[in-house]
């Protein structure tokens, strides 16, 4: 059992993902996080002023699940399986992270300085935060939909908008990555 506590390969990850969406497929459902917003504003009574939330909310409760999954896989997976040691990050992106004078992550899969409880406690990083919601809330509504879902389901169902989001995911993140990051850091 000791497999369960270190990171899969990629064909393992892969191949169990492309059962699930086989099985969404199958099944006539479409996979998204971010539309659980939408769902939760309409368990909320938004429909009853915005027309974008007035739908049967009920239809996506099985969606609903996938939340709740992603939040108990997420705790488990950091506070029982989240050994990293088997996790090798390449030499580069070390230096790239020293060169924007954050410390490689020691043991785990993300450096502390961009990922911990100190970011609350600085003015700069809670802005950074509130713009970042605020630009992948937006980035999402505009789209369509968030990354999962058009990456994983849209992909999946061989649909050519997600296919240009994807693309436009993938530029906007190479562009942050290597321009923007380093001017706010």
């Amino acid at each position: 059992m000791e497999w369960i506590y270190h990171t899969w390969p990629w064909y393992i990850s892969g191949f169990l993902i492309g059962l699930v969406m086989l099985s969404l497929i199958y099944f006539g459902k479409s996979f998204g996080m971010s539309s659980n917003l939408r769902t939760f504003c309409s368990i909320a009574g938004a429909g009853k002023k915005v027309a974008f939330f007035d739908f049967d909310w009920r239809s996506q409760r099985w969606n609903l699940a996938v939340v709740a999954g992603a939040m108990l896989g997420g705790f488990v997976a950091v506070h029982y399986l989240g050994d990293a040691s088997n996790v090798s990050i390449n030499s580069k992106t070390i230096e790239q992270l020293q060169e924007m004078n954050i410390d490689a992550p020691e043991g785990k899969l993300m450096p502390n300085a961009l990922f911990s409880n100190a970011v609350f406690e600085s003015p700069k990083g809670i802005l950074i935060l509130i713009i970042g919601g605020v630009l992948i809330g937006f980035g999402s509504r505009y789209a369509g939909g968030c990354t999962s879902g058009h990456a994983i389901s849209g992909l999946s169902n061989l649909q050519l908008p997600s296919l240009k989001a994807v693309i436009g995911f993938f530029i906007g993140g190479l562009i942050m990555a290597h321009f923007i990051l380093p001017l706010i850091l």
